[in-house]
């Protein structure tokens, strides 16, 4: 009987550092990584607003303090000035300090399902197209089966039927965000498992879940960090709509979207504070994400053609 593969070491390095020059590299790369990414204008600028309004929500009630929590009647509808820099809205909340709080839980839960999502739909799309087959098939037809779920219905039902709660919403949203990330990492992966690196990691006796989590998903990290960045924009919109909707986390809890429903009810009456503050934070922040998207996407595709 053959003896069974041993793993190979050449000159003491390790054999998968051999065979995947595109993982093994060292901090230099890194640090030409971001000196590209700096030298793109519209990365930098999407990364600059992202920290701003981050700063913003999670800084701000630091020095900014105003009470969420209890309404005030005498402070109804007060326009901008001295003491409410946005004015009030309808309940008498501060409107600048609500942007702050209602700003947290947006960018938590979209951070949060853009990070499941993003891991669970890698993970997927790279066993799928890795092992191909009958397997592949199955898994993608999976795909397909709930990408045709329509999601702003299914996710008005469940918050009818469940109490929306911050966890519940990053496991629902997580469930109908990862499909787009499992179809590039496989479209990724079909192109990788026939490298060269692949195929001598297959004959030195490399099992397949070392060639998936060592070589596989390493090398398509820039097609998942660019998608990363659009997967928490459209957390931030569905959250938004959920939330316009009347379905989103019920108060005291802040959103963005609760305030444009609120706001947009008192838009007639010449209370235009409490709508377009929120509508422009909204916007300000998805399209800085997107942004750092097409950032990193110009630069991954600048170095992959100096390669």
């Amino acid at each position: 009987m053959a003896d069974p593969p041993v793993p190979v070491e050449v000159a003491g390095e390790d054999f998968d550092t051999l065979c995947a020059p595109e993982v093994a590299r060292g901090r230099g790369a890194h640090r030409s990584f971001a000196a590209a990414f700096l030298e793109n204008r519209m990365g930098v600028a999407g990364l600059g607003i992202v920290s701003a309004v981050a700063a913003f929500c999670f800084l701000g009630p630091l020095v900014y303090h105003s009470d969420q929590v209890h309404a005030n009647i005498a402070l109804t509808n007060l326009a901008p000035g001295a003491g409410h820099p946005l004015g009030t809205d309808a309940n008498g909340f501060d409107i600048l300090g609500r942007l702050m709080v209602g700003g947290q839980s947006a960018l938590e839960i979209s951070l949060a399902v853009a990070l499941v999502a993003t891991c669970f739909g890698a993970l997927w799309g790279a066993v799928s197209g890795f092992t191909g087959g009958v397997i592949d098939a199955i898994m993608m037809r999976i795909v397909d089966v709930v990408i045709a779920v329509p999601a702003i219905f299914l996710l008005i039902y469940l918050a009818t039927v469940f109490r929306p709660t911050v966890p519940l919403l990053i496991v629902v949203l997580s469930l109908l965000s990862w499909l787009g990330p499992a179809r590039l990492v496989r479209g990724e992966t079909l192109s990788l498992r026939t490298r060269e690196f692949v195929e001598a990691v297959r004959a030195a006796g490399g099992r397949s879940s070392r060639i998936v989590g060592r070589h596989i998903i390493p090398n398509a990290l820039g097609t998942i960090s660019v998608n990363a960045t659009f997967q928490v924009a459209d957390a931030i919109i569905i959250l938004a709509t959920l939330s316009f909707l009347g379905f989103g986390l019920p108060p005291p809890a802040v959103s963005w979207g609760g305030m444009l429903s609120l706001g947009t009810t008192y838009l007639l009456d010449g209370y235009w504070w409490e709508v377009y503050p929120a509508g422009l934070i909204v916007m300000v922040t998805v399209v800085a994400f997107n942004f750092m998207g097409d950032g990193l996407r110009d630069t991954l595709d600048a170095r992959l053609r100096e390669r």
